[in-house]
């Protein structure tokens, strides 16, 4: 799918929008905008919230854009978003949404109508249920909800199967996390490798033991090799990138008890138990020395698309868990941005490939050229962590390989 960008008809108002609101081009920016960094007056903000909340010109929506469209399961936001816009990244300015939105959107569930309301030469998009009546189509707008509870169908923002087990796995942490995270001592019976079902010991550092707390099952993901993630541009290590090999809850604390054996002066040594662990899952086999990381909360699926408010500029780290040079549609990929630079979940950015380098064949200099370089296709970032970000690959015309550019979405 080829995308463009639309027009829009007031310049200034759409500077402000822009430095403000995701949903808006960049594209629009004016040189002297791109240059400085200008603080965003309150008169800018209210001027991008009026302009956002407008909808989007009828210039931005697909050429085939459904009057109203009833959501089906397995739908994605991604997905209806393409139905609606040339550029699915501008979903926001399509429903409206003000920047208080973007963080806590409506959810959208199978079943569910979808009515696109086009007036004054702009497009907003509503979720209701069509009434039944005299033949004049009314709609019974549904109410907008905080993403609080998990407990629902509510349509996922991408292909759940193609992100879900990357919500947990891998873990991008500083260089001391891993080292002082506690690790497996032991195996029962001598085991080498430990499957589910298996009893594991481990030790916490000398200043933080495992310890049950008596409260709800303490479950731990076991990590292994500490990869580091280089900024390709500056050899800069950015985090280390952990592996995932399975899931273990606590059973025992880690206790220190006087032993039976006696020292010269009589008195007992000191026996240090290790905390008992029994493996819930694994992916690989697990092993003495992995380490043991505290289980996050569940991520959320839904999240709204969006460009960057601001210009963006990185490059790819690395492709997940792939031995080819190159990644294709539905990879994951790590970038050197992530939420110290403004990314955030839902965030969609263009991948660009290299301009060749070649001689000019028509000069009898034979100069030196240096071809532009073109979109390859888009990514959107799912699982930001401080200085590096995991982004699926939407679209691509040719592969991805490790120090291809990015930028926000034009």
């Amino acid at each position: 799918m080829k995308y463009r960008t639309a027009g829009v008809e007031s310049r200034g108002a759409v500077v402000s929008a822009a430095m403000v609101l995701t949903a808006l081009s960049a594209s629009l920016w004016s040189p002297l905008a791109q240059a400085q960094d200008y603080p965003i007056t309150p008169a800018q903000q209210a001027t991008a919230s009026q302009v956002a909340q407008n909808g989007v010109p009828l210039a931005a929506l697909a050429p085939n854009a459904p009057d109203h469209y009833t959501v089906k399961s397995g739908d994605t936001l991604w997905a209806i978003s393409g139905l609606f816009l040339t550029t699915p990244w501008r979903w926001p300015e399509l429903w409206g949404m003000n920047q208080q939105d973007i963080r806590n959107p409506h959810r959208i569930y199978p079943g569910q109508q979808l009515f696109l309301f086009k007036k004054d030469g702009r497009a907003t998009l509503q979720a209701g249920q069509a009434v039944s009546g005299d033949g004049m189509r009314t709609v019974r707008l549904s109410p907008r909800t905080r993403i609080e509870n998990l407990a629902d169908n509510a349509l996922p923002t991408l292909q759940t199967h193609l992100i879900e087990p990357f919500l947990a796995e891998p873990l991008v942490v500083d260089q001391n996390t891993l080292a002082l995270a506690p690790r497996i001592v032991a195996t029962q019976e001598d085991h080498v490798m430990l499957s589910q079902g298996d009893r594991a010991y481990a030790r916490g550092p000398a200043n933080a033991p495992l310890v049950d707390n008596k409260g709800p099952v303490q479950t731990f993901r076991v990590m292994r090799n500490a990869t580091p993630l280089k900024d390709p541009g500056t050899g800069e290590i950015l985090g280390y990138e952990t592996q995932y090999v399975g899931k273990a809850s606590l059973v025992t604390s880690e206790v220190q008890r006087p032993s039976k054996d006696l020292d010269r002066d009589g008195k007992p040594f000191m026996d240090i138990i290790p905390a008992s662990l029994d493996i819930v899952s694994a992916k690989e086999e697990i092993r003495v020395g992995d380490r043991l990381l505290t289980e996050p909360e569940r991520e959320l699926l839904n999240f709204v698309p969006r460009a960057p408010a601001k210009d963006i500029e990185g490059r790819i780290v690395s492709v997940y868990g792939s031995a080819v040079a190159n990644a294709a549609q539905n990879q994951i990929v790590v970038i050197n941005k992530g939420t110290r630079d403004g990314i955030e979940r839902g965030h969609v950015l263009s991948l660009l490939s290299d301009g060749a380098r070649l001689r000019d064949s028509t000069d009898p200099a034979k100069t030196m050229l240096k071809l532009p370089d073109e979109r390859n296709g888009i990514l959107m970032v799912f699982r930001p962590f401080e200085r590096v970000s995991y982004g699926l690959i939407l679209e691509i015309k040719t592969g991805v390989k490790i120090g291809d550019r990015l930028t926000t979405p034009r």
